[in-house]
């Protein structure tokens, strides 16, 4: 299987500058570990799709979009409400 997404990234950056690189077959496990390099404050050095560098703006879609999973999943812990709700009053798909 040809891995479609990798990603580059440094984990603890104010003390370390070892970049490690975790491979993704689909854009959900990619979502789904920028999300987690995002809740322990990673340093997120390059996303690249099938060997090339990925634009600006789709480096941002990408995190935007695990940032707002994120933002959903807490809504929803917090408030006890489920994904639909969250998606109504709030506008984040979880």
């Amino acid at each position: 299987m040809l891995t479609k997404f990798t990603i580059d990234y440094i984990v603890f950056p104010q003390h370390n500058t070892a970049v490690q690189t975790h491979f993704a077959a689909d854009p959900i496990e990619a979502e789904d570990f920028l999300m987690s390099l995002l809740q322990i404050h990673a340093r997120i050095t390059a996303i690249r799709h099938e060997g090339g560098a990925l634009t600006k703006h789709q480096f941002d879609h990408m995190l935007k979009i695990a940032a707002e999973r994120i933002v959903a999943q807490l809504l929803e812990d917090s408030l006890q409400v489920d994904a639909s709700d969250i998606k109504t009053r709030f506008g984040f798909a979880a």
